[in-house]
């Protein structure tokens, strides 16, 4: 696959786009400028200002926003394509989740908005009638990282656009091509100038768009340290922003519960995507009498893993996105064994016949406690830790020490007993007896370092909008 996109204006530089497979780049990008940032916000000023979207009927948006869910649905074979092979998701991976997942979320936000209460009446302590009314929050900068690229450019898109929003998405370099194939179906459905607008560029570009004065939000995905200057960037200018980051999420595991219905759930909420997941379940956290059941089971689930290339339909497992992150995961693996946790199985070598990409081995600690940085910090790949408890409210408090909070999980076959359980874990999502599944009615986000402000759902719609109430009385 070779590719050439480019930019109005006069570009930066080029991005390089790198196969993660075989490790040769597969296409170049023009680097989006801070000139082109600004022209990209300026654009969305103007239609939020003077142009017709904002003040459109929600209906007439929610038409063009389902156009272009029947354009994407057409496009969606060339969109898992263009995804496995920028960040090395396997097809089949890409295909449910990666596209099918957008898919689902543009229908399911425009039934969310089809039936939202966009004013309300209601009479007034003094007496006077009172008019709520939700009006489009203004221009939106959408900020996304490579790992689900289009899942989290459409959770932030849609609702936005859905709002009566502008958007400026700025993909991550290490996956732009997709976000370029989104605008180019985002020109065919007839939205009006400047709506929406794609800004492929590096941190820096990220940087100045999360900086720029004429954005009224930013909505971020990433990491909970380039979270921070992205809160303070907009503290500078009071801009709204929401903030999903990382996570360090725990799967309680209870006496009674089946080793082998853990581990499929666990491997399938843990290792999806090479474990590159914000809400992975990375902390397994099973009754110390019964640990070695439930060990071998997660080793015999991940030693079974088909690793390989993306484009093989029979692959489980691709490689990391990048050899920085390949590298990231290995040191990590090593700190791991100097720690003193057990290395189960896996390990820093390259998967059995594997000889290039940025792969690493699934790996499964066990023996460690909570307070080894395995335990305690995001590795982002495919590494589980395997801590021990003696009695439920230990099990408990192993979850919640921890500095994040976006989601974890209750494996039991008491429903009752798991729902209990969930609602002393301290996370901003939860799963019983299943990884968090991202429903589209259901709200997503986090607590603590994972982040505030949440997507999907009612709540996700409203993140884009401004409340406004309207005072009416009687001349006298």
């Amino acid at each position: 696959m070779e590719a050439d996109w480019s930019f109005d204006g006069d570009p930066a530089g080029a991005i390089e786009v790198i196969s993660p497979h075989t490790e040769r780049p597969i296409a170049r990008v023009a680097a989006a400028s801070p000139a082109d940032v600004d022209r990209a916000v300026a654009a969305a000023r103007a239609a939020v200002d003077d142009g017709p979207w904002p003040r459109l009927e929600p209906g007439d948006r929610i038409a063009a926003v389902r156009r272009l869910a029947e354009s994407y649905a057409a496009n969606r074979d060339e969109m898992a394509r263009l995804i496995s092979a920028e960040i090395g998701a396997p097809m089949s991976f890409a295909r449910r989740a990666q596209v099918g997942l957008p898919t689902m979320m543009m229908s399911a936000f425009c039934d969310i908005a089809e039936n939202y209460p966009w004013t309300e009446e209601r009479t007034g302590f003094f007496g006077s009638d009172i008019r709520i009314q939700k009006n489009p929050v203004g221009v939106v900068a959408a900020i996304v990282p490579w790992n689900m690229p289009q899942f989290l450019i459409v959770t932030k898109l849609i609702p936005a656009l859905l709002a009566g929003c502008a958007v400026v998405v700025k993909p991550a370099p290490e996956s732009p091509l997709d976000a370029l194939l989104l605008a180019d179906m985002i020109g065919g459905v007839g939205l009006p100038d400047g709506v929406i607008s794609v800004v492929a560029g590096d941190a820096g570009a990220g940087a100045h768009l999360a900086g720029h004065p004429g954005v009224d939000k930013v909505s971020f995905t990433g990491s909970s340290a380039a979270g921070r200057a992205v809160a303070a960037a907009c503290a500078a200018n009071l801009t709204k922003v929401s903030l999903e980051l990382g996570g360090k999420s725990a799967a309680i595991v209870l006496d009674d519960a089946d080793p082998d219905t853990v581990a499929a759930g666990v491997r399938s909420a843990s290792l999806s995507n090479s474990g590159q997941i914000c809400n992975a379940l990375t902390r397994i956290v099973v009754p110390a009498a019964r640990r070695r059941e439930f060990v071998d089971a997660l080793a015999a689930r991940m030693e079974a893993l088909v690793v390989g290339d993306p484009a093989d339909p029979a692959t489980e497992l691709g490689p990391l996105v990048s050899r920085r992150q390949q590298q990231r995961v290995r040191d990590y693996i090593d700190l791991g064994v100097l720690e003193g946790a057990r290395l189960v199985c896996g390990g820093t070598d390259l998967p059995d016949g594997v000889e290039r990409g940025w792969y690493v081995r699934p790996t499964l600690f066990a023996d460690a406690d909570n307070s080894m940085r395995i335990a305690r910090e995001e590795i982002f790949g495919p590494v589980l830790t395997v801590i021990a408890y003696e009695d439920e409210d230990e099990a408990i408090a192993i979850a919640n020490d921890s500095a994040y909070g976006l989601a974890g999980s209750v494996w039991t076959e008491d429903t009752d007993r798991g729902v209990r359980i969930a609602e002393r874990v301290r996370t901003g999502t939860f799963g019983v007896n299943q990884g968090y599944t991202m429903d589209p009615f259901a709200p997503f986000g986090g607590v603590r370092d994972s982040g505030y402000g949440r997507e999907l759902g009612t709540e996700g719609l409203e993140g884009y909008l401004d409340t406004k109430s309207i005072a009416i009385a009687a001349m006298r």
